[in-house]
Formats: C-alpha cells, structure tokens, sequence
C-alpha cells in the first residue's frame, strides 16, 4: 500500500484516546511510507493525523472543497493540497488516490464517507480494502448494527466481512495490507453512462 485515506472527525471528541491514535496513526504512515490522503482540515481529529504524519516525515495530501479553504480551515503546510468545487467530488478524488480506507472516530460527515465508500465497494466501483480504527470501542454499536443488516438480509455477509476492524493502528494497517484488493465491476464513468 502506498496511500491511504483516513476519514475522521473534524472535532477531538469527548476523549482523549481519539487524539492520541489519529496522532499515532499518522506517525506510523509516516514511518511505512505511507501516504495519508485526508479532508485537507486544520482542526480535530483531521489535524491531528496529517500534523502527526507531516511531523514523521510523511507525505499528506489533502482534498479540500473551496468553501473550507475560505474559512481558514485548510492545512497549507500539506504535502500537496488538492482544492476542489464540492463535497462529492471530494470524495471521488480521495477514492482515486488511495490503496484503501480507514475511518476513524467521527461525527455525520466521517459517516457519509464510509458508508459511501462501502456502497461503491458493494456496487463494484473499486475493491480497495476498508478498516475501522475502533479506538475505546468506538464502532461497537455500529458494527452491531451492521450485523443486524446481514441478518435482516439487506448486506451480504461477504460485503460485510469485507470490513477489516483493529483497535490498533499497526494491527489494523497490518491487515488491510493483508486484505486482497477485489477488481471493480465497473469504472465510475461506466456506472454514470448507464443511469
């Protein structure tokens, strides 16, 4: 794996764990030469992650849309910063340049990503592997709600056993490394032809 997008709060959140492994995270992409590719922000969990990477030497590509750079929110002293005109292109961006995916701790927005990103795995745009940092349990309930989904018989098991869940970063950046990349169905320009 030679990059990977980290989705995350755009907050610290209520405990001081949060903090703690977005900066660990960051580190350890940077001492596996990993590139992180992540929201372009300043602040929260975001910030921590790229500041932690920058700091080790790594290299941190932010995607940003332009109505955030406007608001002071975008780290500048990133590798590279990537500023776009939407939140969905955004996301289509990051997905282009990552080897996989990683959420952690987050509110609404770190939701939309990750669930978007396993729809488009689900529907066979890509077959890039997806972790969960379940730093102090965070997901517990989320992936008891995912359970629930398998059994209600809306998401096949396989879909989502493809999710790769760790607590910790060096065990959860272990197996996504481990985890087989599936070939896409179909490209994104395919998918929008066809609706």
């Amino acid at each position: 794996m030679k990059s990977l997008v980290v989705f995350c709060g755009s907050r610290h959140g209520a405990r001081p764990e949060y903090a703690d492994a977005a900066k660990a995270l960051g580190r350890l992409l940077a001492e596996r030469q990993i590139a992180l590719v992540y929201g372009g922000g300043n602040v929260g969990l975001m910030g921590d992650v790229a500041h932690a990477s920058l700091d080790a030497g790594g290299r941190v590509v932010g995607v940003i849309p332009d109505f955030m750079v406007e608001r002071e929110l975008a780290l500048t002293a990133c590798s590279e910063l990537l500023v776009v005109d939407s939140m969905h292109t955004r996301k289509a961006k990051m997905a282009e340049l990552a080897d996989g995916f990683i959420a952690m701790p987050g509110g609404f927005g770190t939701f939309d990503e990750l669930f978007e990103i396993l729809t488009w795995s689900q529907i066979g745009l890509h077959g890039k592997p997806v972790g969960l940092l379940n730093t102090a349990g965070y997901f517990d309930l989320l992936l008891g709600f995912i359970r629930q989904t398998v059994t209600e018989g809306f998401v096949r098991e396989a879909e989502a056993e493809r999710i790769v869940v760790a607590s910790e970063s060096a065990a959860l950046l272990d197996a996504l490394a481990a985890t087989p990349v599936l070939p896409a169905r179909w490209a994104k320009a395919d998918l929008l032809q066809k609706s």
